[in-house]
């Protein structure tokens, strides 16, 4: 009897050594589990999908993405009015529970309780290109659009040689980017051009490139030929303006700056239409939107203004290497 009570003693010792050994191996498996690196979801959305900027964008934003091993989803409304649609493509990516947002708000007020609530939900917002009336936002990564409106007045100012009367054709209220150009603008011709009567200041494009024309039609009919210069700022603007400037015959005798490189601007330009085109650098503003959400998801400080590059395009100036890898970005590269 003792024989056995010993082999039975010696037969559980080994089967709570063997569940020991069981217990110890476990937390190697979970340990390996969560050092596993967890891939981001980053919702990109752009003002609008329809224009060639937002592509630009976008192609930036994929560069971003490949280099640091993300994943974006880019959504956005198709036309630049439709503040609903954005909101609630904000509130589904909200609902789905992306880890960041990389914004380009429409609307500097209409979008900041969306944007607010996602931070609140913890889920980190950029915003991109267009200022927002909050502080809740992780970053601001665009160009100094006040700044892109003064070097539009230098260069309008410049080829009218500071005298004669101009015409802004403003974009859409309620965009911070482009109100921050007129202003910019306005300011500017105020304070170092002031032989230069602006008789119109206060007629918006809207949002497509077809209001644009009707609204760019209807100044060049009012005004006639008592006028020799224009400032558009932005590109649906600018290429309305464009159009009924060459429907209207007045092509080239008008001078002209815009802003923003599309090809059809810069077809304008060649095709001496255009004096002057400010030039923002879209891909760089999605490069830095997406690697700034990111940086934020791991932990890093990032500044709360990053400026992006302006340029200013000249016929002198449009074949030169610097000012071709501004307008001209290699997107196919990025957007299978």
């Amino acid at each position: 009897m003792k024989t056995i009570r010993i082999l039975c003693y010696a037969l559980l010792m080994c089967g709570v050594v063997a569940c020991s050994s069981k217990t110890e191996q476990a937390p190697k498996a979970d340990t390996k589990a969560a050092g596993a690196k967890k891939q981001y979801q980053i919702a990109v959305i752009p003002k609008g999908t329809a224009n060639p900027f937002w592509k630009t964008v976008h192609a930036g934003a994929a560069k971003a993405s490949k280099e640091l091993g993300v994943k974006i989803t880019w959504t956005g409304p198709e036309n630049e009015d439709d503040r609903k649609q954005q909101m609630d493509v904000v509130q589904n990516f909200i609902s789905t529970g992306v880890d960041a947002i990389v914004l380009a708000p429409l609307d500097d007020v209409a979008l900041a309780r969306s944007v607010e609530t996602a931070v609140a939900r913890k889920i980190p917002v950029v915003i991109i290109d267009s200022d927002l009336k909050s502080e809740a936002q992780s970053s601001f990564v665009a160009t100094d659009n006040l700044e892109g409106g003064c070097l539009g007045a230098r260069r309008l100012g410049e080829v009218m040689g500071g005298k004669g009367k101009a015409i802004l054709l403003r974009y859409n209220p309620g965009s911070a980017s482009t109100d921050n150009r007129e202003r910019g603008f306005l300011e500017e011709m105020k304070a170092k051009f002031p032989n230069i009567e602006l008789v119109s200041t206060n007629q918006y494009a809207g949002v497509t490139k077809e209001s644009a024309i009707q609204a760019s039609q209807n100044l060049l009919a009012k005004y006639g030929e008592d006028f020799q210069g224009i400032f558009c700022p932005n590109e649906s603007s600018a290429f309305g303006m464009l159009r009924a400037l060459e429907i209207s015959g007045k092509a080239g005798r008008i001078k002209f700056v815009g802003f923003d490189a599309s090809q059809g601007l810069v077809d304008g330009m060649k095709a001496g239409n255009i004096a002057g085109l400010v030039a923002q650098d879209p891909f760089d503003m999605g490069y830095r939107g997406v690697k700034t959400a990111v940086a934020v998801l791991n932990g890093e400080t990032v500044q709360k203004r990053i400026p992006t590059r302006l340029a200013v395009i000249t016929p002198q100036n449009l074949n030169t290497p610097e000012i071709q890898e501004l307008i001209a970005p290699e997107l196919g590269k990025w957007l299978d």
